[in-house]
């Protein structure tokens, strides 16, 4: 299978915005964050064109009572992956067979929610990295692929490689103030 790597599409953050105000009626949560992360959040970056949404939640134990409630705006709950991320819980809205958006419900301030956040903070900071995580993106999306999971594996050493930047780059944020 080939993975579609999309040119930045301006209209990303307002489907972004748009998807956030749904699911603020629909959970209803005093202390809940939604926030626009992976490559749509970055722009100029070319990205597969899914919006990725995490939710976090002040209390991770809130999180099995909101499945209900994010099925109703269209996701599908993927409850395989519980297992492997207990702390996490994912769903994907997929109009026509087609994958929109992906969500990651959490609980704020855990590590998935920090480590994913700083990446997109550190991309948008940054732009000759997000470009060659672009140009990174684009090579693999030549191959073909077994499965969309083996391509998210091929990224991940470069991926390490920016995370390790990020967190240097915190530091000295935190440092300079």
């Amino acid at each position: 299978m080939k993975v579609e790597i999309a040119e930045y599409n301006p209209d990303w953050p307002a489907i972004f915005a748009r998807e956030k105000a749904d699911l603020l009626r629909a959970l209803r949560l005093d202390g809940v964050c939604i926030e626009h992360f992976g490559s749509t959040s970055v722009i100029g970056l070319a990205a597969k064109p899914v919006i990725d949404v995490i939710v976090g939640l002040p209390d991770f134990a809130l999180a099995d009572g909101f499945v209900p409630n994010i099925e109703a705006l269209g996701y599908d709950y993927i409850a395989k992956y519980n297992a492997v991320m207990p702390f996490r819980r994912f769903f994907q809205k997929r109009p026509d067979g087609i994958a929109t958006h992906n969500l990651h419900m959490v609980e704020t301030g855990c590590e998935f929610w920090e480590r994913h956040l700083l990446f997109r903070d550190y991309l948008r900071s940054h732009p000759e990295t997000a470009m060659g995580y672009a140009a990174h993106k684009k090579e693999l999306a030549l191959r073909e692929w077994q499965d969309v999971n083996d391509y998210a594996n091929a990224k991940t050493e470069f991926i390490q490689a920016i995370d390790a930047q990020a967190k240097v780059w915190k530091d000295l944020q935190h440092y300079i103030q």
